[in-house]
C-alpha cells in the first residue's frame, strides 16, 4: 500500500503547517496520547490546535507540551486544562532511541499532525532540524519553480 493511500485512510484532526516550512524533517513516528472524555470529543469537533508544541523526554517518558484542546462545552465540572502536558504513548526502544537523538544539538521533536487510526487518537511525530532564513527562501524560491514549471505543461498540454 501506498504512504498516499495510508494516509488517505486516517481522518485529520490537526495538522502542523509551519512544520514543514520551519524545519528539515528527518523521521517520522506514530504514537498514541492518553487524554480525557473531554479531551477526545473536543478533538472530534475539530477543536485543536498544533501550532507552537513540541514533544520532549523526560524521565523515560515521551511528552507532548503546548498542544491546545479546547475543553469541551458540554463537559459539566469534569473540564480539563487546554495545554496540559499531555503523555505520548511509545514503546521503550522508540522512547530510547528519540531521547538519543534529541540530545545532538539542534534536533527537536515536533508534532506534524493529529488523526484517527481505528478509533484512537494517534500523533505523527517528527525529529526536526530547525531552518535558517535563507534555507526557507530557498524552499520558497524551489516550490515556485515547480509551481511554474508545472504551469507551463499543463498550458502545453492543451495545445
Amino acid at each position: 500500500m501506498a504512504k498516499a493511500d495510508r494516509i488517505a485512510e486516517h481522518k485529520n484532526i490537526a495538522d502542523n503547517r509551519q512544520a514543514r516550512h520551519n524545519y528539515h524533517i528527518l523521521e517520522h513516528w506514530e504514537a498514541g496520547i492518553a487524554l480525557t472524555g473531554g479531551e477526545v470529543k473536543s478533538l472530534r469537533a475539530g477543536q485543536a490546535q498544533l501550532k507552537d508544541s513540541y514533544g520532549l523526554v523526560r524521565d523515560g517518558q515521551a511528552l507532548l507540551l503546548n498542544c491546545h484542546i479546547s475543553p469541551y462545552k458540554n463537559a459539566g465540572y469534569a473540564t480539563h486544562e487546554p495545554d496540559r502536558t499531555r503523555r505520548l504513548l511509545l514503546h521503550k526502544a522508540e522512547i530510547e532511541r528519540i531521547e538519543g537523538k534529541t540530545r545532538e544539538k539542534g534536533l527537536t521533536l515536533i508534532p506534524m499532525r493529529l488523526y484517527w487510526k481505528t478509533g484512537k487518537v494517534k500523533c505523527e511525530l517528527a525529529l526536526a532540524k530547525g531552518k535558517q532564513l535563507y534555507d526557507k527562501r530557498e524552499t520558497e524560491r524551489q516550490r515556485e519553480a515547480d509551481r511554474s514549471a508545472r504551469q507551463a505543461l499543463k498550458e502545453r498540454s492543451r495545445r
